[in-house]
């Protein structure tokens, strides 16, 4: 895929990669609503293949095809986030969650149960579940929650403002050890049943109608208990910037 200069030929990686786009748009459609649509997210991909193809290095000691699914991801996610996808009352809805989650954790010191967490919020555990439903995908913009009292600008400033400088580029921040070693306890720290639909979404890459096959639910069950895990984790991690200096 080299030109005879040594530089990645544009052409030839648009052609190889191209699939491993759609790959990844097939499982990010997988947690968002039916108003997004697959093609917009195909396209915002490819930009960032594009894009990939003319900053990668050999030097960065990352293979190819890493560097770009890396970008992929996040030009699917500025697209979302450019759009604004999420509702307002769906953002308000999930605060309303992650403040129940966070105070009843502390208070209980372990993670709380669905029903502590409804009656915490004085609502019917039914009416719970439907708000997770509703908060699903929500958690696609987690950069955002991050961001601790920032100036609401875009990824790019919030990796320039939180990244250290001696980082080529932003996405590093994301595979750096410390950030893995966090993200690893928090999830070890999650439900059992919560932490196998994680590994089997994220890391067997199941869908969810195959992983509701395998925990004998419906898949509206499992989008409810993707959506209760993602809420934890963001929770446990939102001061992981401080394990930098660990």
């Amino acid at each position: 895929m080299y030109t005879e200069n040594g530089t990645l030929d544009r052409k030839q990686c648009i052609e190889k990669f191209s699939p491993m786009v759609k790959r990844i748009a097939h499982h990010l459609m997988a947690r968002l609503p039916a108003s997004v649509q697959l093609g917009d997210m195909v396209q915002a991909g490819l930009i960032g293949l594009v894009d990939a193809a003319g900053r990668y290095e050999n030097s960065q000691g990352v293979q190819f095809e890493t560097y770009a699914a890396q970008r992929i991801r996040g030009a699917m996610l500025d697209e979302l986030r450019t759009n604004d996808w999420v509702p307002r009352g769906v953002r308000k809805a999930q605060r309303k969650i992650d403040t129940a989650q966070s105070q009843l954790e502390q208070m209980l010191g372990r993670a709380p149960l669905e029903a502590e967490i409804a009656e915490h919020m004085e609502i019917p555990l039914d009416d719970y579940r439907d708000m997770l439903n509703d908060t699903y995908g929500f958690q696609l913009v987690h950069v955002d929650d991050f961001d601790h009292g920032g100036d609401g600008g875009d990824r790019g400033e919030f990796m320039d403002r939180h990244c250290p400088p001696d980082h080529a580029d932003p996405f590093a921040m994301l595979s750096d050890a410390h950030f893995k070693k966090a993200l690893v306890g928090a999830i070890e720290l999650l439900p059992e049943r919560e932490k196998l639909l994680m590994g089997l979404y994220y890391e067997k890459e199941l869908n969810f109608k195959e992983i509701a096959a395998v925990l004998g639910v419906t898949e509206s069950r499992v989008c409810q208990l993707h959506s209760q895990a993602v809420t934890r984790l963001r929770g446990k991690l939102k001061d992981w910037k401080g394990q930098w200096n660990n």
